[in-house]
């Protein structure tokens, strides 16, 4: 197959390109290389791929029209892989209308491109964060997303409807993934456990936002990889939400311990108010993933902290 991945240099984006170049599959990135983090680490992820004859990189934004046709044009795209958005729940709250833009608009003129060229499959990387504040004891995929509490979590919202009439009018297979809290190599380097790990390596404060009992359900990056090459696949209903997550929510004071007992270092905590935008828990219902992709997370929190900071130290 010849698969699409926007955002492919990133985190989840160039991890999950090496896993279909390994299968035999050609990928052809998307990317702007954005400053939102060093474009410096997005080039060390995708350089060992760059004199691959089945890779090909296309540097531009989602919302640049003319490029995405020019790539559709010049590919015979099997399936798109939609991962580039602009992410963060904080810096979302400060500036929602480049969100919007990127996120919505520039979701729309990939479904526009895929309408366009007669491409038939999507799989699109949403999020746990439209769940909100949800008091369910575990966020199922039926629960309600109508109440989100980031400009993110709304634009993640709004694709996943997008995808719905992109789906119901044009034929498209579409499969919105909801990602629970991601981590491992190539982390972003403003993300809670990477920060951590290296402030406690640096014996600096780690910002410890409200009392520690926020619960986060992490989901390592090579179980998240999984879910998309099984949601690739998958094609016996039209249109699908599903959850993909770690399935054992960790407390953020656990979090910081494990961190700890992995480094064999003790953290220096500094705590803070809670921050606006953030949500108290979340907690992914996998049973879906499992029956229609054959999900099962492999990969638990003490281990996925060890093969983190082992990649560190490469």
């Amino acid at each position: 197959m010849q698969i699409m991945i926007t955002g492919g240099a990133g985190f989840i984006g160039s991890t999950t390109a090496d896993r279909l170049l390994n299968e035999g599959h050609k990928v052809i990135i998307l990317d702007n290389f954005n400053d939102f983090y060093s474009p410096e680490q997005k080039e060390n992820n995708i350089k060992h791929n760059l004199n691959n004859p089945n890779y090909k990189l296309y540097r531009g934004d989602i919302c640049d029209e003319i490029l995405t046709e020019k790539i559709f044009a010049e590919n015979n795209i099997n399936c798109v892989i939609h991962i580039a958005a602009r992410a963060g729940v904080r810096a979302s709250i400060e500036n929602p209308a480049e969100y919007v833009r990127t996120n919505i608009l520039g979701t729309t003129n990939i479904l526009e491109k895929m309408k366009q060229f007669n491409v038939k499959k999507i799989v699109f990387a949403s999020s746990s964060s439209v769940y909100g504040n949800c008091k369910a004891e575990k966020f199922s995929e039926d629960l309600k997303v109508s109440e989100p509490i980031s400009p993110y979590a709304a634009t993640k919202s709004a694709c996943e409807q997008m995808l719905y009439t992109y789906s119901k009018l044009f034929d498209i297979n579409a499969i919105a993934l909801r990602f629970f809290t991601v981590y491992g190599p190539r982390q972003r380097p403003d993300l809670a456990i990477r920060k951590f790990i290296e402030l406690i390596e640096s014996d600096k404060e780690i910002p410890v936002y409200g009392d520690g009992t926020t619960k986060r359900d992490y989901t390592y990056i090579d179980d998240i990889v999984d879910g998309i090459i099984a949601a690739i696949k998958y094609n016996k209903t039209p249109y699908e939400i599903i959850n993909l997550g770690g399935g054992s929510p960790v407390t953020l004071s656990d979090m910081i311990s494990t961190i700890e007992h992995v480094l064999g270092k003790n953290a220096k905590r500094n705590y803070l108010p809670p921050q606006a935008g953030d949500v108290d828990k979340t907690v992914s219902d996998i049973s879906k993933a499992g029956k229609l992709l054959g999900y099962k997370p492999k990969t638990n929190f003490e281990e996925g902290i060890r093969k983190f900071t082992e990649w560190r130290k490469i």
